[in-house]
């Protein structure tokens, strides 16, 4: 009889060893499971037939005030995916910072219910900036073009040679503008796509130089001076075209909003920023100066201070943000001081030691 107990005992134990590890395997494997979940990009809430709810995720959680809100929709479409409905709700939340949620409930087969809360707030901004910038590029694009038919037909239907003559020069104006504004957009691109570019040891006075001399007769016809002040240090690691993509655009800004008479300095030199090395390339104007409400947007796409002068001047509104993307691409920034009235000075901020 003792030697059976034993046996049973031994199996006994045995048994009960299977079912330890079972239910560790099973632990862990929920465990996995709940991590998965957790990781997942958006909120998930599962509940069983009765609709209590056996699985909760944050996801990207709203925070705040806003968690009432999307536990309320969360809640409703629920009791509704029970029923067997399949619903979805959109919220739009203000922030800040503001936020576009949407919260879909779900019927699932073992009769419970699934909700789930996805953030849509970068879809929503990309998708308002992709609508600002055809809306942006058709205006600056049909104007010139609409200049251009109106005086193509003005120069049809002329004899005098005088008359032709100007329309003519104004064609070609026109023309330079429809040019400018595709420039423009195939600079900003590039730029945007291609990242830090090629980094090499650029010579900092020829980056200057080169784009000092693509506005040189441009001033000179506003009669603006251009003046290169000090240049240090002697090279700078970084993509040579974007720098002087980035310093034209600033030289071409500065132009654009001087007086005549006036003058634009353009400046390097070494400095600290943050506790890290840089160097400064101040671009300054003793121009009409931006008011204090406008400092925080003129990097924006297609934004301009003074769009009735920006009519006469030309240009797209894309410069600035060519230089923001500049300096985000090497590691840097761009900032602006100015006072309305007495003009502007813009600092391209690139490491000495940025690491790609």
């Amino acid at each position: 009889m003792s030697w059976f107990a034993r046996g049973d005992s031994d199996q006994l134990r045995r048994l009960l060893q299977l079912e330890q590890q079972r239910r560790e395997a099973a632990d862990a494997e929920i465990q996995r499971l709940r991590a998965g979940l957790e990781a997942v990009p958006v909120g998930l809430v599962i509940t069983d037939e009765q609709g209590k709810v056996v699985v909760r995720t944050k996801g990207n959680a709203a925070g705040g005030h806003a968690d009432v809100l999307v536990d309320e929709a969360v809640e409703r479409l629920l009791v509704a995916a029970l029923r067997g409905e399949v619903v979805e709700q959109r919220l739009s939340l203000f922030g800040p910072p503001p936020r576009v949620l949407q919260v879909r409930g779900i019927p699932l087969a073992n009769g419970g219910a699934l909700a789930v809360v996805d953030d849509l707030s970068d879809r929503a901004r990309l998708d308002a900036v992709r609508t600002d910038f055809v809306s942006n590029i058709s205006h600056e694009l049909k104007t010139p073009v609409g200049a251009l038919a109106v005086l193509a037909e003005a120069l049809a239907d002329s004899d005098d040679i005088e008359v032709n003559r100007h329309l003519a020069l104004k064609m070609v104006e026109e023309a330079h503008r429809a040019s400018g504004a595709i420039d423009d957009l195939l600079e900003l691109s590039r730029i945007e796509l291609g990242g830090p570019g090629d980094p090499e040891e650029a010579n900092l006075a020829a980056v200057l130089g080169e784009a000092v001399a693509r506005h040189r007769l441009t001033a000179e016809t506003a009669g603006v001076q251009l003046k290169v002040a000090c240049i240090s240090p002697d090279f700078v690691h970084g993509d040579r075209r974007q720098l002087v993509s980035a310093v034209s655009n600033l030289i071409d800004n500065a132009v654009k909003y001087s007086n005549r008479g006036g003058v634009v300095s353009v400046a390097a030199h070494a400095a600290e920023h943050r506790s890290q090395p840089v160097v400064e390339i101040e671009v300054a104007d003793s121009g009409i100066g931006i008011p204090a409400r406008d400092l925080d947007r003129v990097f924006e796409r297609f934004y301009r201070v003074d769009r009735a002068r920006s009519r006469e001047t030309g240009g797209t509104g894309l410069g600035l943000a060519i230089v923001r993307h500049v300096a985000n691409n090497h590691g840097g920034d761009v900032t602006v001081r100015s006072r309305e009235g007495e003009g502007s000075t813009f600092t391209l901020r690139i490491p000495l030691n940025h690491e790609e």
